[in-house]
């Protein structure tokens, strides 16, 4: 069995890759200096600023899901209305 070796330009991770099936066999990280205290605190701040702005944005966007779910099941009744004289032909007997 052949195998590849790849680095990851973003990460520079090394990837072990089956040749004869593109599979990833292996994955391993590029190992990371130890960082001081004051840059781990740093970094942590950054996360949590992530997540919230993460959480803020899909807080925003459930409060207008329920309109477009409303907007979608209308469109959705004005054509069954209209195809209400065609036979219904379901994808899966086309085959």
């Amino acid at each position: 069995m052949e195998r590849i070796t790849v680095i990851c330009p973003c990460c520079e991770a090394a990837l072990t890759i089956d040749a004869m099936t593109g599979s990833i066999i292996s994955h391993e990280e590029k190992k990371k200096p130890l960082a001081s205290f004051d840059e781990l605190k740093g970094e942590l701040g950054k996360q949590k600023e992530l997540r919230d702005a993460l959480f803020s944005q899909e807080m925003s966007s459930m409060k207008d899901r329920g309109r477009l779910l409303d907007e979608k099941f209308r469109e959705a009744m004005k054509k069954a209305d209209v195809d209400k004289d065609k036979p219904f032909k379901n994808p899966l007997d086309l085959d």
